[in-house]
């Protein structure tokens, strides 16, 4: 298994993948006119899991992370790859 970013139109997003081919987004952010929104997925109503407003790409980046929402499929001790994924074709 593996997570990683992958770079999207307007940001990039959280990805989750299995040797079977299962890929998951469990989170991303996003670049906008009035800042940069991020948000880190969850299975039921979290709020806090979601924000507005980063000053910077590297602050998004780490609120995601910091709720290591791979753990929701069960993946454990992996470290996000420090390379983004362009686009896919």
């Amino acid at each position: 298994m593996s997570v990683y970013w992958q770079d999207v139109k307007r940001g990039q997003n959280l990805m989750v993948d299995d040797t079977a081919g299962l890929v998951e987004i469990i989170g991303g952010y996003r670049e906008n006119k009035r800042g940069i929104d991020a948000y880190a997925r969850t299975m039921g109503y979290e709020p806090e899991r979601s924000r507005k407003g980063f000053d910077s790409v590297q602050e998004a980046k780490d609120f995601v992370v910091s709720f290591s929402p791979w753990e929701i499929f069960g993946v454990r001790g992996v470290e996000v790859d420090s390379e983004a994924r362009p686009i896919p074709d």
